[in-house]
Protein backbone atom coordinates (compact mmCIF):
# COMPACT_ATOMS: atom_id res chain seq x y z
CA UNK A 1 0.00 0.00 0.00
CA UNK A 2 1.65 3.25 -1.14
CA UNK A 3 1.31 6.42 0.84
CA UNK A 4 -0.24 9.41 -0.86
CA UNK A 5 2.02 12.35 -1.39
CA UNK A 6 0.99 15.29 0.81
CA UNK A 7 0.39 18.53 -1.10
CA UNK A 8 2.53 21.50 -0.13
CA UNK A 9 0.97 24.34 1.78
CA UNK A 10 0.29 27.23 -0.55
CA UNK A 11 0.79 30.83 0.37
CA UNK A 12 3.52 33.06 1.68
CA UNK A 13 4.61 33.44 5.24
CA UNK A 14 4.75 37.09 6.25
CA UNK A 15 6.85 36.58 9.37
CA UNK A 16 8.81 33.76 10.88
CA UNK A 17 9.44 33.89 14.61
CA UNK A 18 13.06 33.42 15.55
CA UNK A 19 14.99 33.05 18.76
CA UNK A 20 16.06 36.68 18.48
CA UNK A 21 12.40 37.79 18.49
CA UNK A 22 11.76 35.88 21.70
CA UNK A 23 15.01 37.10 23.26
CA UNK A 24 14.10 40.71 22.40
CA UNK A 25 10.70 40.26 24.08
CA UNK A 26 12.37 38.76 27.16
CA UNK A 27 14.89 41.60 27.39
CA UNK A 28 12.10 44.15 27.09
CA UNK A 29 10.02 42.46 29.81
CA UNK A 30 12.80 41.98 32.38
CA UNK A 31 14.69 45.17 33.31
CA UNK A 32 18.31 44.83 34.38
CA UNK A 33 17.55 45.75 38.00
CA UNK A 34 14.91 42.98 38.24
CA UNK A 35 17.43 40.49 36.85
CA UNK A 36 20.03 41.68 39.39
CA UNK A 37 17.59 41.04 42.23
CA UNK A 38 16.88 37.53 40.88
CA UNK A 39 20.60 36.77 40.80
CA UNK A 40 21.16 38.24 44.27
CA UNK A 41 18.35 36.06 45.66
CA UNK A 42 19.79 33.01 43.88
CA UNK A 43 23.26 33.64 45.33
CA UNK A 44 21.75 33.97 48.81
CA UNK A 45 19.80 30.73 48.33
CA UNK A 46 22.93 28.93 47.08
CA UNK A 47 24.90 30.13 50.12
CA UNK A 48 22.06 28.88 52.34
CA UNK A 49 22.45 25.41 50.83
CA UNK A 50 19.84 25.27 48.07
CA UNK A 51 21.19 22.64 45.63
CA UNK A 52 19.13 23.84 42.66
CA UNK A 53 20.39 27.43 43.13
CA UNK A 54 23.98 26.15 43.28
CA UNK A 55 23.43 24.06 40.14
CA UNK A 56 21.90 26.98 38.24
CA UNK A 57 24.70 29.37 39.22
CA UNK A 58 27.33 26.76 38.47
CA UNK A 59 25.86 26.12 35.04
CA UNK A 60 26.02 29.81 34.11
CA UNK A 61 29.28 30.72 35.84
CA UNK A 62 31.39 27.63 35.16
CA UNK A 63 29.41 25.84 32.46
CA UNK A 64 28.86 22.19 31.85
CA UNK A 65 31.97 20.09 31.35
CA UNK A 66 32.78 19.83 27.66
CA UNK A 67 34.67 16.57 27.90
CA UNK A 68 34.40 13.35 29.79
CA UNK A 69 36.96 12.13 32.28
CA UNK A 70 39.75 9.98 30.83
CA UNK A 71 39.66 6.26 31.42
CA UNK A 72 41.91 4.83 34.14
CA UNK A 73 44.02 3.09 31.48
CA UNK A 74 44.62 6.42 29.71
CA UNK A 75 45.70 8.04 32.99
CA UNK A 76 48.15 5.23 33.76
CA UNK A 77 49.64 5.34 30.25
CA UNK A 78 50.07 9.12 30.47
CA UNK A 79 51.75 8.84 33.86
CA UNK A 80 54.12 6.12 32.68
CA UNK A 81 55.03 7.98 29.48
CA UNK A 82 55.41 11.33 31.25
CA UNK A 83 52.89 13.03 28.92
CA UNK A 84 50.63 15.80 30.17
CA UNK A 85 47.72 16.55 27.82
CA UNK A 86 47.18 20.02 29.28
CA UNK A 87 50.81 20.99 28.70
CA UNK A 88 50.64 19.63 25.16
CA UNK A 89 47.44 21.53 24.39
CA UNK A 90 48.79 24.82 25.77
CA UNK A 91 52.16 24.43 24.01
CA UNK A 92 50.77 23.42 20.59
CA UNK A 93 50.08 26.97 19.25
CA UNK A 94 53.60 28.07 20.19
CA UNK A 95 55.19 24.98 18.68
CA UNK A 96 53.16 25.43 15.47
CA UNK A 97 54.23 29.07 15.24
CA UNK A 98 57.90 28.04 15.49
CA UNK A 99 57.60 25.07 13.11
CA UNK A 100 55.43 26.78 10.48
CA UNK A 101 56.26 30.49 10.49
CA UNK A 102 54.76 31.06 7.03
CA UNK A 103 51.34 29.91 8.27
CA UNK A 104 51.48 32.39 11.15
CA UNK A 105 52.91 35.41 9.31
CA UNK A 106 49.67 37.41 9.77
CA UNK A 107 49.16 36.53 13.44
CA UNK A 108 50.56 39.83 14.70
CA UNK A 109 48.14 41.71 12.43
CA UNK A 110 45.23 39.55 13.60
CA UNK A 111 46.18 40.12 17.25
CA UNK A 112 46.35 43.88 16.67
CA UNK A 113 42.89 43.90 15.04
CA UNK A 114 41.46 41.81 17.89
CA UNK A 115 42.96 44.26 20.41
CA UNK A 116 41.39 47.21 18.57
CA UNK A 117 37.97 45.53 18.48
CA UNK A 118 38.22 44.61 22.17
CA UNK A 119 39.11 48.22 22.98
CA UNK A 120 36.11 49.51 21.04
CA UNK A 121 33.80 47.07 22.82
CA UNK A 122 35.15 48.16 26.22
CA UNK A 123 34.64 51.81 25.26
CA UNK A 124 31.06 51.11 24.17
CA UNK A 125 30.36 49.23 27.40
CA UNK A 126 31.80 52.11 29.44
CA UNK A 127 29.69 54.58 27.47
CA UNK A 128 26.61 52.38 27.90
CA UNK A 129 27.15 52.13 31.66
CA UNK A 130 27.21 55.94 31.85
CA UNK A 131 23.79 56.30 30.19
CA UNK A 132 20.50 55.75 32.05
CA UNK A 133 18.70 52.46 31.36
CA UNK A 134 15.76 54.19 29.75
CA UNK A 135 17.50 54.07 26.38
CA UNK A 136 18.12 57.82 26.37
CA UNK A 137 21.26 59.82 26.95
CA UNK A 138 21.45 62.37 29.73
CA UNK A 139 20.56 65.14 27.24
CA UNK A 140 17.35 63.30 26.27
CA UNK A 141 18.48 61.96 22.88
CA UNK A 142 17.83 58.31 22.13
CA UNK A 143 20.69 55.78 22.15
CA UNK A 144 21.06 54.13 18.76
CA UNK A 145 23.34 51.44 17.36
CA UNK A 146 23.24 53.14 13.96
CA UNK A 147 25.96 55.66 13.07
CA UNK A 148 24.92 59.32 12.99
CA UNK A 149 23.96 60.65 9.53
CA UNK A 150 26.76 62.35 7.62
Amino acid sequence: MAREKQPLIKGRFTHRRTESDYMAALLDAVPLEDWRSVITATVAAAKAGDPSARAWLGQYLVGKPGTTAPTPLTVVVQQLSGRDPLVEKLAKPHIDRAEYPSLHAGDDFKDAVKALVAGEIRALEAQKSNTPETGANADGTRVSAEPPPS
